[in-house]
């Protein structure tokens, strides 16, 4: 799977697992095909397959001629044919499962799109194809805010440039005709190059960008999905889904491709079930579905009138009430076909792991009570030395507060005053 530091590793290297193209996927890129045929040789006088599969940015893949009869390994960087000009990509496949690739996507050994490769890739080449590709994200911007000027109702997802730097690709998506004539020759005169645009789908452009879905885990057209088909809002409907386009669409916009990864086991599933429409009738009452169960056979019928009060059945039973019904039959009550609820099952085992309440901190907390000294209870014996010191210590206590003279408290200024006139008076 790709991760987003190795899409952004410099120099033709991975950056996520250090193995730098190594480990035999070429540092878990995007559509990697694992080479199990890679420590099996070949048969005395067979020659290798001299097609190899080489990769561009984004998880873009190409077949290319060895016609020089290089040695090539998975991981070396490669300058190949273009037009015009030439590019630079990294080897990702050699051997006889690239004839096994090309038979998948249908591609033949004569046709025009493989092209040859020149040679192993030198610094220079290297240096220039990195200088390249850091100008992408900047004129992305540029290009956008030229786009939304000339008020072109389209959308430009990402920008690649050639190896050697001669001419840019614009990856856009638009849902109607765009007229780009005039964006291109603002595009030739702002970034000085040659200028190519390519349209692609929603789900294309997901694919090329990558991300994570809901489930946690990368896309799956950006990692092994190639086959977009066409999902319908049924397969939620089989599958017993709300409709909420909200949680059904990917990132690209339209239905998960995941809704049909398990459709046909709903469907065959579904097959053993009635009707949901069709209603049982009773001596009770008439019964309307109201649930079902697929994997596990269950349906729940409620009377009309009491639909708070629900009866589970099976679909054999559901199915024979049914055939009753055609025949002018009713059963007596749903109550007799009734599934019994069975009665939750304790775990025997208990907090192994060490598992909390959520509830733990809604109580607050208890105060421990301080203990007071047990020798303060215990009674002292008679002639013991803990009593003698202890009626020493209270005998030196009761003399030092005798000695300790008694502090009298004076009369204020304002009593002074009032005291002497008080004397002077009297005289």
């Amino acid at each position: 799977m790709g991760c987003s530091s190795c899409s952004s590793g410099k120099d033709g290297q991975p950056k996520g697992c250090k193995n730098n193209g190594t480990c035999g996927t070429d540092g878990c890129n995007k559509l990697t095909v694992f080479d199990w045929l890679a420590n099996m040789t070949l048969p005395s006088g067979v020659a290798p397959f001299q097609i190899v599969e080489v990769r561009f940015k984004n998880g873009r893949k190409a077949f290319f001629n060895n016609q020089e009869n290089l040695t090539l390994s998975i991981g070396d960087v490669v300058a190949t044919e273009a037009s015009p000009g030439h590019d630079v990509g990294v080897v990702t496949l050699t051997g006889e499962l690239v004839r096994v690739q090309m038979k998948k996507k249908k591609v033949s050994v004569d046709s025009e799109e493989v092209k040859k490769i020149y040679r192993k890739a030198s610094q220079k080449d290297i240096d220039i194809w990195q200088t390249a590709r850091d100008r992408e994200d900047s004129m992305k911007v540029r290009a956008r805010e030229i786009a939304i000027r000339l008020k072109l109702q389209m959308k430009i997802s990402d920008i690649e440039f050639q190896g050697d730097g001669s001419k840019a690709t614009f990856y856009y998506t638009a849902e109607e005709r765009v007229d780009f004539r005039q964006l291109i020759k603002e595009f030739a005169h702002e970034f000085s190059t040659r200028i190519e645009m390519r349209q692609v789908g929603f789900r294309q452009e997901a694919a090329r960008l990558g991300g994570i879905g809901s489930c946690g885990r990368e896309l799956c057209c950006s990692t092994w999905l190639t086959d977009f088909r066409s999902v319908n809002t049924s397969a939620a409907r089989y599958q017993q889904l709300s409709l909420n386009p909200q949680k059904l669409a990917g990132q690209c916009g339209k239905l998960k491709c995941c809704l049909n990864y398990e459709l046909d086991s709903y469907i065959d599933a579904l097959k053993s079930f009635p009707k949901t429409e069709v209603k049982l009738r009773t001596e009770k009452g008439t019964a309307v579905c109201q649930k079902i169960d697929i994997f596990k056979g269950h349906l729940w019928y409620a009377y009309e009138g009491e639909w708070m009060n629900w009866h589970k059945i099976s679909t054999e039973d559901a199915n024979e009430i049914i055939e009753l019904n055609k025949k002018d039959q009713k059963v007596q009550s749903l109550e007799d076909y009734a599934l019994e609820l069975l009665d939750d099952t304790k775990n025997d085992f208990g907090n192994v792991v060490g598992q909390d309440s959520l509830t733990r901190f809604d109580q607050p907390k208890r105060t421990k009570k301080k203990r007071k000294n047990r020798n303060t209870k215990r009674k002292p014996r008679e002639g013991s030395t803990a009593s003698n010191k202890k009626e020493t210590t209270t005998a030196n206590s009761n003399q030092r507060a005798k000695r300790k003279p008694s502090r009298k408290k004076g009369p204020k200024p304002d009593q002074k005053r009032n005291s002497q006139s008080n004397k002077n008076e009297k005289s």
